[in-house]
């Protein structure tokens, strides 16, 4: 008999899955509020424990982008058609990555739902808390930021080559240990170096979620090409011309960048869509490089300072340079 997973211990969840009911019910701490978010997509490896927690760090990443704190989880499942054992196999692979996933944060899992479909999809909706005070918000950064992306770009396009059976076993199990960093410690991190804006780095690629970013704080960015950090095999992947389906709908981005660029080998990367990206801060310049090192000392080991935050008023919101 499999052995069940243990409820990870959190007092504030007065109905979970220690005895089941119709919802969950928790309580709120008193002087905080509640941040949500949910996330839902079909598998992108074969192994659904590795999904799971793939898919996990993808779904909490918000809430670290926003300052939050993850406090419950609620999962949806969908399991594709096959014998009544094969499904009980994967969706015990899917919980149990889920477990090891929500070890990390101490955050329960407390309830979910499972449907049958013709492929393997899950999603997740999660629940944090924090000080009205301390969100970060997409706005709120200052001319003279710099910018720190914490982790390297380019699964859009590995795993793309993946499915065309073009990429290098080793290059995409770099890209799946990326996925699988977890983004709480890069969040503590930019926090205490004076982050005054933050956003995580998924499905739009860094343009769309910079322009995102511009657009909410009124100034305009500089991105340096040369100093993006990169997946390993991202760029022969690029180069080779291979890019994820959602690219071309990122590509409608660029009518806001300098086109100065789009030439440089790196340029596709900026709009390449991203599955449990790292979070890109606005920090102030004087905690730049203090906060970089920090990163790097905590294993976030290709974050970069990728550009820095100007004033308004140029004839683009997002300029490109090389070193």
């Amino acid at each position: 008999m499999r052995q069940e997973f243990p409820e990870l211990p959190h007092e504030a969840v007065l109905i979970g899955l220690d005895a089941p009911d119709d919802a969950a019910v928790v309580t709120v701490p008193p002087g905080q509020v509640m941040v949500h978010t949910v996330d839902y997509f079909t598998a992108l490896v074969d192994d659904p424990f590795v999904f799971a927690q793939i898919c996990l760090k993808h779904c909490l990443s918000d809430l670290y982008a926003m300052g939050a704190t993850p406090y419950t989880v609620l999962a949806t499942v969908q399991i594709p058609y096959a014998t009544p054992v094969k499904q009980a196999e994967m969706l015990y692979q899917i919980l149990a990555g889920t477990h090891k996933g929500l070890l990390a944060s101490g955050t329960p899992l407390v309830g979910g739902h499972t449907v049958v479909g013709p492929q393997l999809a899950l999603g997740f909706a999660c629940n944090g808390v924090a000080e009205p005070t301390q969100l970060l918000r997409k706005g709120g950064m200052q001319p003279g930021d710099r910018l720190i992306l914490t982790q390297p770009l380019g699964t859009g396009t590995l795993f793309a080559a993946d499915m065309q059976g073009k990429a290098k076993g080793r290059w995409i199990e770099a890209a799946i240990a990326s996925m699988l960093t977890p983004n709480r410690a890069a969040a503590e991190i930019v926090r205490a170096h004076g982050a005054t804006a933050c956003t995580d780095v998924t499905g739009f690629g860094l343009a769309g979620h910079l322009l995102e970013m511009v657009r909410a704080s009124g100034v305009t960015a500089t991105i340096n090409l040369d100093t993006l950090p990169v997946l390993a095999g991202a760029a022969n992947t690029l180069a080779a011309g291979i890019i994820s389906t959602l690219q071309p709908q990122n590509l409608q981005a660029a009518e806001f960048i300098d086109p100065v660029g789009i030439r440089h080998p790196l340029y596709p990367l900026l709009f390449d869509p991203q599955t449990a990206g790292g979070l890109l801060a606005a920090v102030p310049a004087r905690q730049g490089q203090s906060c970089l090192a920090a990163l790097q000392r905590q294993g976030y080991d290709q974050a970069a300072i990728v550009g820095e935050v100007t004033a308004a008023g140029g004839p683009w919101p997002l300029t490109l340079k090389q070193a």
